[in-house]
């Protein structure tokens, strides 16, 4: 399941990076079931709306989302002190588990701002 890309990005990675990698998948598929999968900039990502809901990615020590930038939670009132963000992204720690709540948060309000943004 899934386009070829996201298959290669994804069996590229080590077991457990893969695992993690697998459970973001799911996630949004679970919150935001209208979302097509994509890739594009060397990420595995979904689309709602033809808009960008999400792109999540692999890296030495974590997985990052994005774009998740401080206007989204600031607007949405999302709360992630104890990771790790920049300008567009926050990152999620390898040797941690995953805090599937917040994730499903951030899918939630991303899918907001791409049915407001295709709404304009």
């Amino acid at each position: 399941m899934g386009i070829p890309e996201v298959r290669a990005y994804l069996a590229a990675q080590p077991p457990a990076v893969r695992r993690r990698l697998q459970q973001i998948r799911a996630v949004v598929r679970a919150t935001a079931p209208a979302a097509v999968e994509h890739f594009s900039y060397r990420m595995p990502g979904f689309r709602l709306e033809g808009k960008t809901l999400i792109w999540y990615a692999a890296f030495k020590h974590h997985v990052s989302l994005f774009p998740i930038t401080p206007a989204l939670l600031h607007a949405h009132r999302i709360d992630v002190v104890g990771y790790k963000t920049s300008k567009g992204t926050i990152q999620f720690p390898l040797n941690a588990p995953l805090p599937v709540a917040l994730v499903k948060r951030l899918v939630k309000a991303r899918a907001a701002e791409a049915r407001k943004t295709s709404r304009s």
